[in-house]
């Protein structure tokens, strides 16, 4: 089996199915930080997506995409960890 039918039959299936059960969390969740944690994932499986894709064409220019989108994504997580532990505080 060769890297391009591995990603087409196995990996992006699994990242579709797992795309679904985030949305399904990011609406349904009962609380805000389980929308902000379904939010975080859902980034995160987008910037495993945008790497396959750029594995899969070759292109090393959506490498840089998925880094930058890892990185707002990582500090909008610290952002409302430091918004909860203020809030919890007061």
């Amino acid at each position: 089996m060769s890297l391009s039918l591995y990603f087409n039959y196995v990996i992006l299936p699994l990242l579709a199915i797992s795309i679904t059960l985030i949305f399904y969390r990011l609406f349904k969740g009962p609380r805000v930080v389980d929308r902000v944690i379904a939010l975080d994932l859902l980034i995160t499986t987008g910037v495993s997506i945008i790497t396959v894709y750029s594995i899969s064409m070759k292109q090393s220019t959506f490498l840089d995409v998925a880094m930058i989108l890892a990185l707002i994504a990582f500090l909008g997580t610290i952002a409302f960890s430091y918004y909860l532990e203020k809030k919890g505080n007061d």
